[in-house]
């Protein structure tokens, strides 16, 4: 069963019983998965996720469809699970509880599998990137919120900045961010580098720190913003 279909089946459980707390979500997932802790932690990861990216289309004080849109292209949804994870994205938004919460608890579940070195965490701060510069730039208010969700994960600035400049700068400036390269470097550092970043971003790798099958296109829309960044830079070289 995929994770996102086990957390449609927790959602119907718990509509039974009348309960609709995401706190409530969170505890029958320590119950009922007490014997299964990597279950336990992907769902709780799911959640998770889905509570912040709910949060992030919310931080600009409207959410537009273009936000909507982009969350179901990050998270590949099956069919018969779509109204439970707009249940949960839908209790997210009414949550009382604020995004601090579910950013802390994304880095303890990252913290409990990664030695507290979490590349997946990177992972997420993108996805969130991609939902705000959704409908066509990041307001200062979504930027706010994406840059604390950055300290709560305990990235670097630096990281916070490379993550950042991939979303909101575009033409020849936005491709190098993309890479993390300068002008000033040789085509030989620059290629070097894209093809770290097609390694770094190899759907195996992705598997193996964490990252559920289900969230996995977070990493195809990155590597189509590398692979154009890289053909746009290459083909200015060549000219």
């Amino acid at each position: 069963m995929s994770i996102l279909a086990t957390l449609g089946a927790l959602m119907r459980d718990l509509a039974k019983q009348g309960l609709s707390a995401l706190e409530a979500i969170f505890e029958r997932l320590r119950t009922l998965y007490a014997g299964d802790t990597e279950t336990r932690r992907r769902v709780a990861f799911s959640v998770a996720m889905i509570a912040l990216a709910a949060k992030m289309a919310k931080a600009d004080g409207v959410v537009t469809q273009n936000e909507i849109t982009a969350f179901r292209r990050i998270f590949v949804i099956p069919p018969e699970e779509v109204a439970n994870v707009f249940r949960l994205y839908d209790l997210a938004q009414q949550d009382t509880a604020g995004y601090e919460l579910y950013a802390a608890r994304l880095r303890r579940l990252c913290s409990t599998s990664c030695d507290g070195d979490c590349a997946m965490l990177t992972d997420v701060l993108d996805g969130l990137f991609f939902i705000a510069a959704a409908d066509g730039m990041v307001h200062e208010r979504e930027l706010d919120f994406l840059s604390d969700i950055s300290r709560i994960f305990g990235l670097s600035d630096r990281e916070f900045e490379r993550i950042k400049a991939r979303h909101v700068l575009s033409g020849p400036q936005g491709d190098y961010a993309i890479l993390g390269v300068s002008p000033t470097d040789t085509m030989s550092v620059i290629r070097s580098r894209y093809l770290d970043l097609v390694r770094e971003n190899h759907p195996d790798r992705l598997q193996a720190r964490g990252l559920p099958e289900e969230f996995m296109a977070i990493a195809t829309e990155r590597m189509k913003a590398i692979n154009a960044a890289w053909d746009n830079i290459s083909k200015v070289s060549v000219a």
